[in-house]
């Protein structure tokens, strides 16, 4: 087995440079996707459905890519070329995606506009989703497990400062370079949401090439061996079979850590899908057409953006915590951390406490700075050095599970038995939180290679 040598600082830099496009990607689309189905004559009951593009390209692209990339070798090496083949195609969807009404009147004249945008959305995530899996297996490629924690935690600075520019962008367009917000014809989006779209494609690429460019892999330490497995294990068959045999023998480890990223990512998405609207209630109004609902509804869009500034900066203490303290405590402080922040909406009233707000999401940026790295950092040492991306592809299962659920069912759960009340929604996210964090204390530590 290849002895894997530290790195410095500047490395490290280098290989996660790529996650700031992925971001960016990311960032973009959940701050505008919503807007722009309702642009193109989506109704508000369908925003919902048409949101479960993400959810489901990450279930079915991720471990496909996965173990794809487990099998790879060649000029660009094994990681790299799915980096590159994955930020193009996302360059393209980016630039697509704000012209989707020109292109539906062309392309599918006889349907709503807004399903082009759900198409485009389709093609935008699979992208994005076939750079990003190879990213996490990656550190586990390139660097030793002490330095893990750091390589993951670099992860999330990049995120973290991708999502802060990604959603600041049209705001900054608008009023430091006064690009009009209004549309330019019948089927275009604002003027400043559009750019921002064209600069988010220019950045995706460009971020994601430096790291093509900067940093080189190291080829298999038996290259004709690699081979010879490869050609015995090729073909779409063998790869459908890898992804439920990888299932069968996941590693105790990763199992249990499965539980957690589960709740984990449950509590998140109380947060995403009703956070916006709980504020406007907070302030005292739910009717959208008031001054009131509207100022709520902006303040969200404050807090969010406290909290993702919130993240880049917690990255730089979690990357020293990784290098000292055991990963399991560093990310159940910071779950827990994150679950008083969404537990608190519940005892803030008035437009009047708003600024408490942001110190309730600045406690959910700590999580999040955590949640993107610490799990990955605790899963890759239990893993098999020869089956890293598929485990991290499916690994991703435990996202999106929870993602579709409470898409598909948490509106009923909350109008039946929340009474509505979309706090209570946020508040449930805190609970989900703290079961996570519990089930933290049954996941191994990293150093027990527990069987599977």
């Amino acid at each position: 087995m290849r002895i894997q040598r530290p790195l410095s600082l500047p490395a490290i830099w280098n290989m996660s440079f790529g996650f700031l496009g992925i971001q960016f990607g990311w960032g973009l689309q959940m701050a505008n996707m919503s807007p722009i189905y309702k642009y193109l004559g989506a109704a508000d009951d369908q925003i919902s459905k048409l949101w479960l593009a993400a959810p489901l390209t990450g279930f079915l692209v991720q471990p496909i890519i996965g173990a794809m990339s487990d099998r790879t070798w060649g000029p660009l090496g094994r990681r790299r070329p799915y980096f590159l083949v994955g930020a193009i195609l996302s360059s393209i969807a980016l630039l697509l995606m704000p012209n989707a009404g020109s292109l539906a009147q062309w392309l599918l004249p006889n349907l709503p506009k807004f399903y082009m945008a759900a198409l485009l959305l389709w093609v935008l995530d699979a992208s994005i989703n076939v750079s990003m899996e190879p990213f996490r297996a990656f550190v586990a490629d390139k660097l030793p497990d002490a330095q893990r924690g750091l390589g993951f935690a670099m992860q999330s600075f990049f995120i973290g400062v991708g999502a802060v520019i990604a959603g600041l962008l049209p705001y900054v367009l608008r009023n430091w370079f006064h690009v009009s917000s209004e549309a330019d014809g019948a089927n275009a989006l604002p003027t400043n949401v559009k750019i921002s779209f064209y600069v988010g494609a220019v950045a995706f690429l460009t971020a994601v090439l430096w790291t093509v460019i900067s940093t080189p892999e190291d080829p298999p330490e038996d290259l004709e061996a690699f081979k010879r497995e490869k050609a015995a294990s090729g073909g779409l068959g063998h790869l459908l079979k890898e992804i439920p045999d990888a299932l069968a023998h996941m590693p105790a480890t990763m199992r249990r850590l499965a539980v957690v990223q589960f709740f984990t990512w449950l509590g998140l998405f109380c947060m995403w899908l009703h956070f916006s609207n709980a504020v406007p209630v907070i302030f005292g109004s739910s009717d959208p057409t008031s001054d009131l609902f509207k100022r709520g509804a902006e303040w969200a869009g404050v807090c969010y953006a406290v909290k993702d500034g919130v993240t880049f900066l917690a990255a730089f203490a979690l990357m020293a915590a990784a290098r000292t303290f055991d990963r399991r405590l560093v990310h159940g402080l910071c779950l827990l951390l994150g679950g008083l922040g969404l537990l608190a909406v519940g005892f803030i009233h008035g437009e009047e406490q708003k600024y408490l707000l942001l110190g309730a999401l600045a406690l959910g940026g700590i999580a999040w700075a955590s949640i993107l790295s610490m799990p990955y950092a605790i899963l890759s040492s239990a893993l098999p050095a020869n089956r890293v991306g598929v485990y991290m592809g499916i690994f991703n299962f435990f996202i999106v599970l929870p993602e579709i659920l409470a898409a598909l069912f948490f509106g009923p759960l909350v109008k039946n038995y929340l009474h509505g009340n979309l706090v209570y929604a946020v508040m449930a996210g805190g609970l989900c939180m703290f079961v996570a964090a519990a089930a933290l204390w049954w996941v191994p530590l990293p150093q027990e290679k527990t069987a599977a």
